[in-house]
């Protein structure tokens, strides 16, 4: 799309993050007691590029040129997404996220359970103090709507474990609730904060959402394609636990008899050793599905970018589009 990724245009990405980093390591300074808020603090250590708070500050500025920056708006996306994640590693068993020992690992399974639902009030105590008025009401019916949307999501992600027969349309939908909402709200409720009209917010919405589609199937290609260190988990994680991701739902479209036969094994089994990794990146290759899941991040990622069209901040503008290209070449 005549689009490049360049250092400059992130750096306003990289400065606002790290100021974000910095207010996060101080939610918890000075709360009692500390059997609660250690844990909360230790989550918040995770290390994360902090986009969903950024585009919770670029949608605010991105149509109206404001100056004042909505930061506790920003840092209660952020606190919800740890919230989230706190209770996706109790429900997957998980013992680690990006090397450090998940919550419950740590502590315990009560500790991690009321640290993160603490993270959930805590994220709603900072939205508060951005939401005024008519407009703040409005975001923060956003803001509890997507944290529906992101249960409801979850539920359906652990439903698709039992079943046998999951459709690319219901891993959609799924995926829209689990990790597409959460971005979208992002964006909705910094234009909303930062005054933006309905057509503009309505933009907003749908740059989130499809750049939340688009890094979840890149999050789908990385388990086979990606490296270890950088996607933060042994490759093939997913095909080991047998998640119905939008490459094995597609290979069974595609796949031969026999490979057929394999993918509908691994389901049956609800997934496989490790040493069967590379035979089964083998069957996605041979499907064509590797190459299928590239041009739908690219369709989304295209679609994000020609959301921005009318955004009046070109500067953040042109940042936004390098975050949605830098994603798609993760």
């Amino acid at each position: 799309m005549g689009f490049t990724v360049t250092e400059k245009s992130l750096s306003i990405f990289a400065k606002e993050a790290k100021i974000i980093g910095e207010k996060l390591s101080k939610i918890c300074e000075n709360r009692r007691p500390k059997s609660l808020y250690e844990p909360c603090q230790y989550i918040l250590q995770n290390p994360g590029k902090r986009l969903r708070p950024f585009l919770v500050l670029a949608f605010s500025q991105l149509y109206n040129n404001n100056k004042s920056k909505p930061y506790n708006a920003a840092l209660a996306v952020e606190l919800l997404h740890n919230f989230s994640l706190v209770h996706d590693d109790i429900m997957d068993n998980s013992d680690t996220r990006r090397g450090r020992m998940t919550l419950h690992v740590k502590y315990d399974l009560s500790v991690a359970i009321l640290a993160g639902d603490n993270l959930l009030a805590l994220a709603y105590e900072y939205l508060l103090k951005d939401c005024k008025g008519d407009r703040g009401i409005e975001a923060a019916k956003k803001f509890t709507q997507c944290l529906i949307e992101i249960c409801e999501g979850q539920s359906l992600d652990k439903d698709f474990e039992k079943l046998s027969n999951v459709t690319i349309d219901e891993y959609f939908i799924m995926i829209s609730k689990k990790t597409a909402a959460l971005l979208k709200m992002c964006c909705e409720i910094g234009s909303i904060i930062g005054n933006a009209d309905k057509k503009a917010i309505s933009s907003a919405a749908k740059y989130g959402y499809y750049l939340g589609v688009a890094f979840q199937l890149m999050d789908d290609l990385l388990d086979v394609t990606g490296d270890e260190v950088e996607v933060g988990k042994p490759l093939g994680s997913d095909l080991i636990e047998g998640k119905k991701t939008f490459l094995l739902l597609k290979s069974l479209e595609l796949a031969n008899n026999s490979d057929k036969g394999k993918l509908l094994k691994l389901i049956k089994n609800n997934g496989i050793s490790k040493e069967e990794v590379q035979e089964y990146k083998n069957i996605y290759e041979r499907c064509g599905t590797i190459s299928i899941a590239q041009n739908e991040i690219k369709k989304y990622t295209d679609l994000a970018i020609k959301s921005l069209k009318n955004a009046a901040n070109e500067k953040i503008k042109k940042t936004l589009i390098s975050i949605a290209l830098h994603m798609a070449k993760r």
